[in-house]
Formats: C-alpha cells, structure tokens, sequence
C-alpha cells in the first residue's frame, strides 16, 4: 500500500484538519494526493510533499454543486489507481465508499462535524432525507471511521451501534512561534482586541450578537472588535456595522492560511466562540479556535455548548457567557478585560493546556488507525 486520496469538498487551503491528516498519512508512507475544488478566491495551495487537485466546478451551491462535485469524484476515483480512500465528511462518504467496495480497497471516513444536524438543512425536508439516507445506506458499514469529540461520537453509537475513534481538530505546538507585533500587523496598539475567527461565520454563528455589544450603549470603551474569515454572514454582518456606525469600533479581514492567521490570534486580548445550541450540529461542536486561541495563549469567551464548556473549565482558560443577548455579551468583555488578576490567570494556564492539546499528541489515534490497515491489507 502506498497511494491515498484524501477527498474533501472545501478548497483545502484553510481547512487545517485535512493538511494535518494528510501529512500523517505522508509521514505513514503513501504517496498523497488531495481532491478539492477551485473556487475565484480560493488561496493559493500547494505543498511540496503532496500532489492537489482542485475541481473547477459549474455549480458552486446547493445541489446541484453536491451532485456535480460527486459525480466528478466518483469517475476521478474510478479510473484512479489507489490504495486507501480517505473522505471528509459525508457529502464526499458516497463515491468514495462506492469505489472503495467495486475496488476491495480500505475507506477511511473522518467526520468533522454532525452534518446531518448541521443548521443549513434542518429547514429543507428533501435535502436533509436525502442526506440521511446516504448516512443511513452507508455508515453502518464502515469499519474505519473518526470523528472530532464524544459527543458526536455518542451520537453516532446511539444511532448506528458504531462508535468512531476520536481525532480531536488539534493544531500543531506553537512552542517555538513568535508572533508579529501588533504595529506590524497594523493592528491598534492601545485598545483591546476581541477577535472572532473563522472559516464558517454562518447564521447561528453568534456574531450578530457579538457586534451589536459594541454599540456604544452597552459600555465597551477602548475596545475593538475583529472578524477574520469567511462565511454565511460576513456580507451582513458589515451592513450592520455601516447601519450601527460602528466602522471605527468593528473591522473585518479576509479569510487566510494558518500561519498568517496565528499572528493576529495571538495579539488578541479575547478569542469569541458563541455558537449557538439551535441544532444539532452545533450544539455538540467543538471549534477549531477553541484550540487555536488556546495554542497562541488567548483567553476564551465561549456560549455553554457541552463540550467547548468543558475545555473552557477542564483547563480554566477563559469565561462561559450564558446568553446570547448583547448586553450579557458586552458585560461578559468587560468582566474579562476588568478582571486583570483573573485573566492573567486564564493565560498562563492556555500555556499549559497548549502542551496537552497538541497535534503531536493527538494525532497517535490516526496513526495506529492507519498501521492497523495497513496491516491488514
């Protein structure tokens, strides 16, 4: 065994988890190559050690850009040779499961989320059955599967008697980084920084709520907000901010590579992570900033999902907000920001949390995963 594709439906080059992954399977000896798509403002993307291909598609919502990124996989695969099938997530789980079968080859599935509660389809009957079904058809099948914690784990026990291993969306240790100074990264030097980051700034995100607290009624003084990343919202969100006059209060940069991104995390004074328990899906979530506030020593205020509270207290690194209204956010900064004893507690233990919650450490689960098959065929 030595070819993998590893398929996701994202462009690649934000997505973390995927690189990590991949350069596991690297380091495990297989040649790599990841599917992805292109899309206009995709980043540019292409290590050294890893072959990419990105579909440029027709169709780039809905289901009509299911069905065409599928389709193109499923005969991309087919006439591919290969060894193991790596898919992300269930909207590519059907062509690589298919082929995986006609080719008798091993089928990792990673699930990084709970994509059938995923607020998106709760409102759409046909889609969500149609995702359901394919789940349904295939999931309890598979004898390879990793998910990214217990509580979406537990969910798919309860429903399928199948409980996957848990790879946690870790990043990488930061022990020897040095990040850029605020004056570099032309950030304000004399105010505090909340920041909220993220590939999927979607609806239930929180971060409508976030920045109404800065309205200058609920009390906020020399503080700004920042929205780096992309999503759902974004286009929204800076209406909000023209219509709330707040364009000297809240500031928006476009999504970026990990490595540039790290530098402005760790000039933040508070990392935001809010979503909202609406579905499924979020309800038993665990960002990926989470972690990377904790991997740059950026305290955290968090909404009480199960398991990004019991992170939050576990390694006491920040504050838990228990309510979504404006006023409990912007009192919830300001007992952080005031609390000067408290918060200089939550940092120094973000230090000592980062050197447990580590890809390094993480990532052992997958590696005996992939020896295990390796083994095996």
């Amino acid at each position: 065994m030595n070819r993998v594709i590893v398929s996701v439906t994202n462009d690649i080059a934000t997505d973390q988890r995927v690189i990590k992954t991949s350069e596991i399977l690297k380091e495990s000896g297989f040649e790599v190559l990841i599917i992805g798509r292109k899309l206009k403002n995709s980043l540019p993307f292409s290590p050294k050690s890893m072959k990419v291909k990105r579909f440029k598609l027709f169709f780039n919502k809905k289901f009509l850009f299911y069905a065409e990124y599928n389709i193109r996989l499923f005969f991309y695969l087919l006439f591919k040779k290969n060894d193991l099938y790596f898919a992300n997530d269930l909207d590519t789980l059907l062509p690589n499961y298919l082929i995986s079968r006609l080719k008798n080859k091993p089928l990792i599935y990673d699930s990084h989320e709970y994509f059938t509660g995923t607020p998106e389809i709760q409102n759409r009957p046909i889609v969500k059955r149609t995702w359901e079904t394919i789940e349904k058809f295939i999931f309890p099948k598979l004898k390879n599967v990793i998910t990214v914690n217990d509580s979406i784990a537990e969910l798919y026990y309860k429903k399928y008697n199948l409980k996957p291993l848990i790879v946690r969306n870790v990043p990488k240790s930061q022990a020897d980084f040095i990040p850029k100074t605020r004056k570099e990264l032309g950030l304000p030097e004399n105010k505090k920084i909340v920041l909220l980051q993220g590939s999927g700034i979607n609806v239930d995100r929180g971060a409508e709520e976030l920045l109404m607290s800065m309205i200058p009624k609920y009390g906020l003084q020399n503080i700004v907000l920042y929205f780096i990343g992309g999503g759902d919202v974004i286009r929204s969100l800076k209406k909000m901010t023209s219509d709330y006059n707040l364009n000297d209060r809240v500031f928006f940069l476009p999504k970026m590579n990990y490595n540039d991104l790290k530098h402005y995390t760790a000039n933040a004074d508070i990392g935001v992570s809010i979503d909202k328990g609406n579905s499924l899906n979020y309800k038993y979530s665990l960002p990926n900033k989470i972690f990377d506030y904790i991997m740059t020593g950026t305290p955290i205020l968090a909404s009480s999902l199960p398991e990004v509270e019991k992170i939050v207290k576990k390694y006491n690194v920040g504050f838990i907000c228990k309510s979504h209204d404006p006023s409990v956010i912007a009192e919830s900064i300001k007992t952080m920001i005031l609390n000067e004893k408290e918060y200089n507690i939550w940092k120094s233990n973000t230090n000592l949390a980062a050197k447990e919650l580590c890809w390094e450490k993480e990532s052992n689960v997958l590696k005996i995963l992939i020896q295990k098959i390796k083994k095996n065929n």
